[in-house]
């Protein structure tokens, strides 16, 4: 007879419980303030978002004016007159997202790797990426208005090399937007690269070269697969807050050519009062956005990402 059972006989007590559910109790305790915020701030808005979206005009009432329903024709409603602007948004997200990996991969590449060892200078460099970010994100768009705007360096450097035409502009064009995109997200690319790469055991590149294999040959085969959750990360990290971005377009596009759906859906809400509409296109981008993460990093081999 174990000893917890004779006790139990005696009446000295009840035994303790299983110490595997203690840790079981324990964890669900820890998990309930992050499962709290999450249902809270999450879950929460994301039901409420989605009744709204199926709300109908008061009859007769005023601007602003809904009451509940199942109202599935908003969504049809609403990809029908703002398709153009929800695919602009995915093409100017993704292009920026490929800018920014171009221009940022091998900035991560000298700073993980070619600095390895040199504590000063890769501290440096960490802070010229991580700098923009102790600057307002909006002051940071409006700078780049500035360096592009009509009579700054940049046009006019263009049109004196004739890259340009003489009445031509960048601003309120997409090649802004996509810029401002691109500058505004870089350092959320670069990050999660330089994380990858700074775990890359220097010994595997070195043994590519033991194998004969030339500079390119070894990146190829080594350091790029080696360091994929970090450009998968970095992508995500760009691509999904570029797709529903609506300052860049605001204040680098500001016309119907260079319109995002985040410029559309703050119209909606705060200008036009039309909350239906503005709720059914948040829906159909959160909703594309998911599908298209889940494709890509099940493409990409790394699901344990998701």
């Amino acid at each position: 007879m174990s000893i917890a059972a004779a006790l139990s006989e005696q009446g000295a007590g009840v035994p303790a419980p299983p110490p595997v559910k203690r840790a079981r109790t324990s964890a669900s305790l820890m998990l309930l303030p992050g499962t709290a915020y999450l249902v809270l701030f999450f879950v929460v808005p994301a039901v409420a978002l989605l009744a709204t979206s199926l709300y109908v005009k008061v009859p007769g009432g005023d601007v602003g004016q809904f009451q509940p329903a199942f109202h599935w024709q908003n969504y049809v409603d609403a990809l029908s007159q703002f398709w153009p602007q929800l695919a602009r948004s995915f093409v100017f997200a993704l292009i920026a997202t490929v800018a920014a990996l171009l221009i940022g991969y091998p900035m991560a590449y000298v700073i993980a790797v070619r600095a390895r060892g040199r504590t000063m200078l890769q501290g440096m460099l960490l802070v010229l990426i991580i700098a923009p970010f102790f600057t307002s994100f909006i002051l940071r768009t409006i700078a780049w208005k500035q360096i592009l705007a009509d009579d700054a360096f940049v046009v006019t450097a263009f049109k004196w090399l004739h890259l340009m035409a003489p009445d031509g502009r960048l601003t309120a064009t997409a090649f802004a937007v996509v810029a401002g995109l691109t500058y505004n997200f870089l350092p959320f690319m670069a990050l999660p690269i330089y994380a990858s790469l700074g775990r890359l055991d220097p010994s595997l590149i070195e043994a590519g070269g033991d194998l004969y294999a030339g500079g390119f040959t070894t990146f190829r085969t080594v350091t790029l697969p080696l360091s994929m959750p970090g450009v998968v990360s970095g992508t995500l990290l760009t691509f999904i807050p570029a797709s529903g971005d609506y300052v860049n377009s605001s204040l680098l596009g500001n016309s119907t050519d260079t319109a995002m759906i985040g410029q559309v859906i703050d119209a909606r809400f705060f200008k036009v009062l039309d909350y239906p509409t503005a709720s059914a296109l948040s829906v159909v981008l959160m909703v594309a956005i998911l599908a298209l993460v889940s494709i890509y990093v099940r493409r990409a081999g790394t699901e344990e990402l998701v």
